[in-house]
């Protein structure tokens, strides 16, 4: 479990103490430490970092190290757009890093990875910062009564390094989830899973997935902010060991148009006392009256969410139909066409996983601000008491506009510009996220909207491709 609370300058009590001893284990393990990895995830859902000799993680554990706020508008592109309050050359923050996560890099010997937090030299939190956003919105819950847990999917594409500049040339032939696309990546596969086993990561599954080339990842359930950390851990780590294997990843929305893409699917579940409330419940198929509001409360935001879940215009090329992509705005007992999938598990084990899914996310998506943007909407839920509509129990795409319209289904917004209307008309995502946030958000999104105009789908998916 993250601890709640945020950083303060010198060091919460304790936390300086803990760095000098974490300092010398991490100096004496078998491949000795040499470096940390300071992480944060911006706007744009790109991971920036900056990285600090290990002899200085007490050091920065108390006083952080110094980073420009311009990351808050800077684009996939690396370029940067300008608001009333982002994108100047002024201000400075400190990256407090969170020693809860740190964690040496199985992939990446000599290096050790640890989140920050982003605070102001005033030792404010910074109100962008969507980590510290994410632990504040889940220290709420946890006041209302209500701890939650909370699973990204990573989906990925691998690719030869040889392949001409810019192209995708899957690493793999084998069909979809066969064997033979394992034993073709064997190695690879191994690999990774001891590189995430000795870092402490709890893999459920790994297994070839649908499109070219395309595996997944499934981890085990963690409170919000950790699991946003895993998230970014994981994809660095696929990335890393991908590398010294001969080859190259893609977590992009959209690999090559046309085709089954990326997704970061979230699974959440409400606990209250240690029980899940998404079973056992007097409600339909066992859901208490808080987890239906949940799941209801999501469902309601699940337009504005896209400017958060589907951040990309890569995104949007990966949201068709009958692709199990989530498109329209529904839910339905293990139904994976459904926005929002419910999840019941076994009937007959007392311990079974159940929980909801959101499958129209991405991992262009910034894992702290999607899943703040999933509980200001979810609480919001609970909080009015909401209840879901009717269940949709086949691909809706395949219903008529009549039955569409009895059942109160639409699809999910089609581009950026419509995503971006709804969420600026969301009190409940704005209020959650606070003006700095929001500008940040709006900005970056129709900033990546207007430099693809005019693009074909295919140029689109290039701009993205190994962004992600």
């Amino acid at each position: 479990m993250t601890a709640l609370d945020d950083p303060v300058p010198g060091g919460r009590p304790g936390q300086v103490e803990r760095a000098r001893r974490l300092t010398v284990e991490l100096s004496h393990l078998a491949s000795p430490v040499h470096g940390v990895v300071l992480s944060w995830v911006d706007t744009a859902g790109i991971n920036r970092i900056k990285t600090v000799p290990l002899r200085r993680l007490s050091t920065v554990t108390a006083w952080g190290a110094g980073m420009s706020p311009v990351f808050d508008s800077f684009l996939a592109d690396d370029s940067i757009v300008r608001t009333e309050d982002l994108g100047g050359p002024v201000g400075d923050l400190r990256l407090i890093p969170d020693l809860d996560g740190l964690v040496a890099l199985a992939g990446q010997p000599g290096w050790a990875w640890a989140p920050v937090d982003r605070i102001t030299q005033d030792g404010d939190p910074h109100p962008a910062c969507t980590r510290t956003r994410l632990r504040r919105l889940t220290g709420q819950a946890a006041q209302a009564g209500f701890s939650l847990k909370a699973a990204i999917e990573i989906e990925f594409a691998l690719g030869t390094q040889d392949a001409p500049a810019g192209e995708f040339v899957p690493a793999c032939t084998g069909p979809a989830y066969g064997m033979t696309r394992l034993i073709e990546l064997s190695d690879f596969a191994a690999a990774l899973l001891a590189a995430l086993d000795g870092q402490k990561v709890e893999v459920e599954q790994l297994h070839p997935e649908y499109s070219c080339g395309q595996f997944e990842v499934s981890v085990a359930a963690a409170d919000p902010v950790t699991a946003a950390d895993r998230s970014v851990l994981v994809r660095q780590t696929i990335r890393a060991v991908a590398a010294r294997h001969g080859l190259r990843v893609s977590f992009a929305p959209t690999v090559r148009p046309g085709g089954v893409g990326n997704g970061g699917h979230v699974h959440l579940s409400l606990w209250r006392d240690g029980a899940n409330l998404h079973t056992g419940g007097t409600g339909r198929y066992g859901l208490s009256a808080e987890a239906e509001g949940l799941a209801a409360g999501i469902l309601a935001e699940l337009p504005a969410l896209a400017a958060l879940a589907t951040p990309s215009p890569s995104s949007f090329l990966r949201l068709q139909p009958s692709h199990w992509a989530g498109v329209y705005g529904c839910w339905g007992r293990e139904n994976r066409e459904a926005a929002v999938r419910l999840i019941t598990g076994m009937t007959a084990d007392p311990d079974g996983p159940a929980n909801l899914e959101v499958k129209c996310a991405d991992l262009a998506a910034n894992p702290y601000l999607l899943l703040s943007g999933l509980l200001a909407a979810g609480q919001d839920g609970i909080g009015r008491g909401r209840s879901l509509p009717e269940e949709v129990t086949d691909d809706p795409s395949t219903l008529g506009d009549a039955e569409l319209a009895r059942l109160g289904v639409s699809r999910l917004p089609l581009s950026i510009s419509q995503a971006l209307k709804e969420f600026a008309g969301s009190s409940v995502l704005t209020q959650a996220l606070g003006p700095r946030l929001t500008d940040a958000v709006i900005a970056v999104r129709r900033a990546e909207a207007e430099r693809v105009a005019g693009l074909d789908d295919e140029a689109i998916a290039a701009a993205y491709r190994w962004v992600y």
